[in-house]
């Protein structure tokens, strides 16, 4: 069972969470071109070992975290908020 550390809530069941992709993935300017467009929003790489990924907590405070996960193991290494006005503001 994977075990997210909410930076609001603590850890937390995944099944509260929902997952919202890949966290490294630097999306171009709107007025990019399509293939541009295609290539960050359908082109992924599928990394084995340490990772970032977007995860929204749905059923808890809502915030949007930046989990560091190993994609081998599963182990979940930390988690951050991934406004970082708001990760300011909490400090």
């Amino acid at each position: 069972m994977l075990r997210i550390p909410c930076p609001f809530c603590g850890p937390r069941d995944h099944a509260e969470f929902s997952y919202e992709g890949d966290a490294t993935v630097a999306y171009p300017p709107l007025d990019a071109s399509r293939e541009d467009w295609f290539e960050a929003v359908f082109l992924r790489a599928n990394p084995c070992g340490a990772h970032r990924e977007m995860w929204h907590h749905v059923q808890g405070c809502r915030a949007f975290v930046v989990v560091e996960r190993d994609t081998l193991t599963h182990e979940i290494k930390g988690a951050r908020l991934a406004h970082r006005p708001t990760a300011e503001a909490i400090q």
